[in-house]
């Protein structure tokens, strides 16, 4: 039997009113504070949480781990008790489901902590690179078996904890194992320095989780490519809040040029930490204005809603590399979208995603740099289902074509659930 997936059909937006939406709290924020409230010691309370797959995942491998956790999804709220870097059940089982961060991020936490642990996950996270960072722990002394492919989910951890001072790790892969050693680090008795290597050193990502340890009161000193991270078991922050989805955030924000309307988005502002905020600059380039106001950064598009192409180095917000590959069939000359290599090892090869289904539509659309990048023309859409790839932010992302073109569907829509779980509700309260 053939299984048939949900489709959703968009409904085209006639109305050029304003916009105005919430979004959920950050995923990025949501699972580096979940990480280090439960190194922490003592009582945290974060407020502002992402409820999704991805959460849900991080917190039920935190109850698996022993930990006291008490969540209220109303209140988007988790307390998590800290136990100053002591995993509460040493020998468990845990499934991280389909998020990267909680591979990542949980792997390295037991490597260092110490135990023995057996680590599952999605058949889509199955197929994620996590060999960078096994081969590293296996370097430092820690037992890794994996138990199908190697260097892939599942696998079993031995460790009697990391007691290691120096560390190298590449980011051009992933920066999520960068911010995982970055977080665990400060379980190494005498700390532990990091270099990082590739060309996503200075990544956005990365700066979030140093930010963010700071702010919990762990201080990373940094020269070039090195951080040293100090041993910290002690820290401790009773509240903690997470800022709204800025990656969430852009897909509304690019309905502004897209359907010549004005956009805000509540309480997401400049001083953000994160670093999709860097797509206004896009908009910007395309003829948009922004402003950061009391609600939150408002964005208006163009008066005639003629808008050129742009060539944009995406490689510190590629989670906007789909949002800008839907604006750019409605520009006036080509879109090339540069250093993106890496988003084909996400929760799709994302290039050859986008270049499929503009394709499937009727754009041309083909791989530049060696495939390191995307070369998007303008052209005419063919109504068409939009294949999705068990990836939330194609979904999210093609959405926005068939708010300016009839009959464009999404397939599977309830990939979304990863991070925004009710984005297809609010499409249909703007398309009212």
């Amino acid at each position: 039997m053939v299984e048939i997936k949900e489709i959703y059909t968009v409904k085209k937006y006639v109305d050029k009113k304003q916009i105005e939406v919430d979004v959920p709290g950050s995923k990025s924020i949501t699972n580096r504070a979940l990480m280090l409230a439960a190194l922490s010691d003592g009582v945290c309370t974060l407020n502002g949480v992402l409820f999704s797959d991805d959460s849900r995942a991080f917190l039920s491998c935190l109850v698996a781990l022993g930990f006291d956790v008490a969540i209220e999804e109303e209140k988007k709220s988790v307390t998590i008790v800290g136990l100053a870097g002591t995993i509460p059940n040493r020998n468990a089982e845990i499934n991280v489901r389909s998020a990267g961060t909680a591979a990542r991020f949980l792997t390295a936490m037991l490597a260092f902590a110490g135990g023995h642990y057996t680590l599952h996950s999605s058949d889509q996270m199955k197929k994620r690179p996590m060999e960078p960072l096994l081969s590293v722990l296996r370097e430092i002394g820690v037992s890794v078996k994996c138990l199908e492919e190697e260097g892939h989910f599942p696998f079993e951890i031995d460790s009697n904890g990391v007691n290691i001072e120096e560390i190298t790790m590449d980011t051009n892969i992933s920066s999520q194992f960068v911010s995982a050693l970055l977080m665990a680090g400060i379980l190494s008795p005498k700390g532990l320095k990091v270099q990082m290597l590739g060309n996503r050193i200075a990544g956005a990502y990365i700066r979030i989780t140093l930010c963010m340890m700071e702010q919990f009161g762990i201080t990373v000193t940094q020269s070039g490519n090195v951080c040293n991270v100090p041993n910290n078991s002690q820290y401790h922050v009773a509240t903690y809040n997470i800022e709204p989805d800025v990656s969430s955030a852009c897909y509304f924000y690019a309905m502004a040029p897209l359907l010549e309307t004005t956009v805000i988005v509540k309480n997401v502002h400049y001083n953000s930490i994160q670093g999709d905020i860097k797509f206004l600059g896009v908009l910007e380039q395309l003829g948009c204005t922004t402003e950061d106001t009391d609600i939150g950064i408002r964005v208006s598009g163009i008066d005639n809603g003629i808008y050129s192409g742009i060539t944009v180095d995406m490689n510190n917000f590629s989670d906007q590399t789909m949002t800008l590959a839907v604006l750019a069939p409605f520009a006036s000359s080509p879109t090339t979208i540069i250093n993106v290599a890496h988003i084909r090892l996400q929760e799709s090869d994302r290039i050859r995603a986008i270049v499929q289904e503009l394709t499937r539509i009727g754009i041309k659309c083909e791989e530049v740099n060696e495939g390191q990048g995307i070369c998007i023309y303008p052209g005419v859409i063919h109504p068409e289902t939009i294949e999705t790839y068990e990836d939330h932010r194609m979904a999210m992302a093609f959405a926005l074509i068939g708010l300016r073109t009839e009959g464009i569907k999404i397939a599977d829509p309830n990939c979304c659930a990863k991070t925004f779980e009710n984005y297809f509700e609010l499409l249909d309260e703007i398309t009212k």
